[in-house]
């Protein structure tokens, strides 16, 4: 089996928002680094980004905007987001995960041409391919 080719970093433009004390965003990290990607690192917990970022990752992900809500934190159970999410509307939504990274699914990682939310190795390799 021929080893997969490192992709060169100065190519691919890569911004990985992530908790620094997340396991599972620590695993993303480290195996984006395993593919030759260097991605920029955003904190959300401390630089959560803005309603319009969110707005623009969303749009460019395709997934439905519930996937961005970090469903099993702290944040969403004490907000009451189960019951409320519901009821905002999608611009509201959008300003709630601006107010609280901490509420924000993570890891995110946007590639430009794709944007993945949560960690799969396999998404991952096809997505730097």
């Amino acid at each position: 089996m021929t080893p997969r080719p490192l992709l060169p970093s100065a190519t691919m433009s890569a911004t990985l928002y992530w908790y620094s004390g997340c396991s599972t965003c620590k695993q993303a990290h480290k195996h984006l680094a395993g593919l030759g990607v260097q991605p920029t690192l955003v904190e959300l917990k401390t630089d959560p980004p803005s309603a319009a970022t969110l707005a623009d990752l969303h749009a460019r992900s395709g997934l439905p905007l519930k996937s961005f809500f970090n469903t099993a934190g702290q944040s969403y159970r004490n907000g009451g987001f189960k019951d409320r999410l519901p009821g905002l509307s999608t611009a509201e939504q959008y300003d709630a995960l601006a107010a609280d990274g901490m509420l924000v699914k993570r890891p995110i990682l946007d590639l430009g041409h794709t944007v993945l939310v949560g960690f799969a190795a396999p998404a991952y390799d096809e997505a730097t391919s």
